[in-house]
């Protein structure tokens, strides 16, 4: 008997143990958050907003801070990533009828229908992508009723229609994204023309070099206004070696 009460304790002990890390390991596995931990993976970071479809594995996420958001299946197995302004509509579907919508660069068509579903809740995601083009998220169905944490139509309905609204607002502040032109390369700057010469360059250039003009065979003396004036031309004067003129002399010649 002494030595089956520690036995008992200690089988005790481990249950409790056990229990608790089951408990653990059943909220780490909870499907909500193994899909914020998958939507966390490929966005970086934690979704700022996220929609789960309960018991069906999906659910979608935004991330703002990088303008992207992903959509998941599989409890966060699989994802898809794409840029928000890739997002063109939201649609919210009441047993086939779409209730309320908010597309791209259109006006919100409110909820009006106030009953809720009697068989079916789908939030229908558009994408502008031509190989996965939506993404459905079942909220609720008619097979939800009576299982244990499913939550209610109503419920489902409003989740479904503030989803709408966040869309909307998503919508206004991001625009739609606008295809890039093609980058065409710069045209080549024409050389430039070479100037035109004026005709009478050319003609000058035509034209031989000048001669060299000739000396003068004379070379003209300027005029000095000091020079001294002679009133009598130098060859007037009797040259010295001829006697000098005689009156008597002439006179007898006569």
């Amino acid at each position: 008997m002494n030595q089956l009460g520690p036995f008992v304790v200690l089988i005790g002990v481990a249950a409790v143990l056990l229990a608790t890390l089951g408990g653990v390991v059943a909220w780490w596995n909870a499907e909500e958050r193994r899909i914020r931990r998958g939507l966390a993976k490929v966005l970086d970071e934690a979704p700022h907003a996220m929609i789960t479809a309960p018991g069906r594995g999906r659910g979608a996420g935004f991330n703002f801070a990088t303008n992207t958001m992903a959509v998941t299946w599989d409890s966060g197995g699989w994802c898809l990533i794409y840029r928000i302004d890739e997002l063109t509509g939201v649609e919210l579907i009441l047993d086939g009828q779409v209730a309320a919508r908010s597309w791209r660069g259109e006006p919100r068509r409110p909820l009006d229908l106030i009953g809720g579903a009697e068989r079916q809740v789908v939030l229908r995601l558009v994408f502008d992508d031509p190989h996965h083009p939506d993404f459905t998220l079942e909220l609720w169905s008619q097979a939800d009723v009576g299982r244990p944490k499913a939550v209610s139509c109503a419920d489902a309905v409003e989740e479904g229609n503030r989803w709408i609204a966040r869309t909307e607002s998503v919508f206004r502040r991001q625009p739609a994204a606008v295809p890039l032109r093609p980058k065409v390369a710069p045209a080549a700057a024409p050389a430039p023309a070479p100037e035109a010469t004026p005709a009478a360059a050319v003609q000058r250039e035509a034209e031989p070099a000048p001669a060299p003009r000739a000396a003068p065979l004379r070379q003209e003396l300027p005029f000095d206004d000091e020079a001294p004036h002679v009133d009598e031309a130098p060859w007037d004067e009797a040259p010295w070696d001829e006697a000098p003129w005689n009156e008597a002399d002439d006179k007898a010649r006569m």
